[in-house]
């Protein structure tokens, strides 16, 4: 019987990351065949996904945060073969991770890679996909402007701090939403599109979404007149704060138009665009995922 082989490509910040190592040794005593390569620079992860596709690697692995997910898996749809991906949560956030119930600990990450792959949807903006959310308005500033070190030391609580630090900044954006059998026009705080739950270090904006049911889920915290109290509810979580100030929908895809550019983040990674399109690609990604994973269908 052939050894199993997969290959795990860590972002550089890990590189040093003893629990890593220690996972990775146990996984090969195990009888795995685990390569690692790391990451450096940017342009690192696609080379790495075409190295490892050329090489006969059909079992990938990202080890890193959401970022790293997004670069994986948007390089395994540029070069289509039949292969899967396997997460390492290492990240500050971790939010597909947590979402999804793949454990933090690294070997318990990778014992995941003996559960049978699963067909999961991505989504799309403007041609762009996401594996997670993508998220717009003021949410997605604090997302992009939390430093580094700030969640290398508080972790998601870090989005939170930036948040609240930056309420004398917060406005609102306007846009014109259309979708089957759905419209919605308006100023707007936050928007979240969820092909996965939560992101910005845990803010569960679309809390009923699945990874597996062929529609993105939407939702939009119009603004009111309280926009301080508003975007505090949304910051501090809670699935009831968010059913409260939102407007909620699930569909197959989404247009936007604004007059002026919306500040987005996909899966973290910061765009600005005033017309946005957004779709499902259903089953477009191979996970490996725990069986009773809350983003999955369960029977």
């Amino acid at each position: 019987m052939s050894q199993p082989k997969a290959l795990l490509i860590l972002h550089g910040k890990q590189s040093l990351n003893d629990e890593v190592r220690a996972a990775v040794d146990r996984q090969r005593e195990l009888g795995w065949d685990l390569a690692v390569r790391v990451t450096w620079e940017a342009g690192d992860v696609e080379r790495l996904v075409c190295e490892a596709l050329d090489a006969g690697h059909r079992l990938l692995i990202a080890g890193g945060g959401d970022g790293t997910l997004h670069e994986v898996a948007e390089a395994m749809l540029r070069h289509p073969a039949d292969a899967s991906l396997a997460l390492l949560p290492l990240g500050s956030a971790n939010d597909f991770a947590r979402a999804a119930g793949i454990p933090s600990e690294p070997f318990d990450a990778l014992g995941l890679l003996d559960q049978p792959a699963v067909a999961i949807d991505l989504g799309e903006m403007n041609g762009s996909p996401f594996v997670n959310m993508a998220t717009g308005g003021f949410g997605s500033k604090v997302t992009a402007n939390t430093s580094e070190d700030l969640k290398r030391v508080l972790g998601g609580g870090a989005y939170l701090l930036t948040g609240l630090t930056r309420f004398a900044e917060i406005h609102s954006a306007y846009g014109r939403f259309r979708g089957p059998d759905f419209e919605w026009e308006g100023d707007f705080l936050a928007l979240g599109i969820g092909n996965g739950r939560q992101a910005g270090g845990g803010q569960l904006l679309c809390p009923q979404a699945l990874i597996d049911d062929g529609l993105l889920d939407v939702c939009i915290v119009p603004a009111p007149e309280d926009a301080v109290g508003t975007l505090g509810t949304l910051l501090s979580g809670g699935l009831r704060g968010v059913e409260a100030v939102s407007v909620n929908a699930r569909l197959a895809w989404l247009e936007v138009e604004a007059p002026e550019p919306i500040d987005i983040n996909l899966d973290g990674e910061p765009v600005a665009e005033a017309s946005l399109h957004f779709r499902v690609r259903p089953g477009a990604l191979r996970m490996h995922l725990p069986a009773d994973s809350p983003l999955l269908h369960q029977d």
